[in-house]
């Protein structure tokens, strides 16, 4: 059953109701949602609202979950070969030097 909102042009009531689709919009504020102390049947206007959001549970909704074993073997093919690392030139290790300490003053 769709939602449809509604606003009341009299008391400025903003309130959405379920009804079928074959049932005829409605004409007046409802009396029990009414913020006004004396219900004043204020004519309402029906509100143009948002879908619900449409969620996707499951795999198989991404274009790389369809594909074939013959296409993976042939994009491995053409894609080029990871490249080993690099031969690094060797540098003698670097010893760390203790700081020499602050010589005091002397008087």
């Amino acid at each position: 059953m769709p939602t449809y909102g509604y606003k009341c042009e009299k008391c400025g009531l903003e309130f959405e109701v379920h009804q079928s689709i074959l049932a005829k919009p409605l004409a007046v504020c409802p009396r029990e949602s009414c913020p006004q102390k004396k219900w004043g049947k204020g004519r309402v206007k029906r509100q143009i609202v948002g879908g619900g959001g449409l969620l996707f549970k499951g795999s198989g909704f991404y274009t790389t979950d369809y594909r074939s074993e013959n296409y993976k073997q042939s994009a491995k093919k053409d894609s080029p070969p990871a490249k080993a690392p690099a031969a690094e030139a060797k540098s003698p290790p670097v010893e760390a030097k203790p700081k020499p300490a602050p010589k005091a003053d002397q008087k």
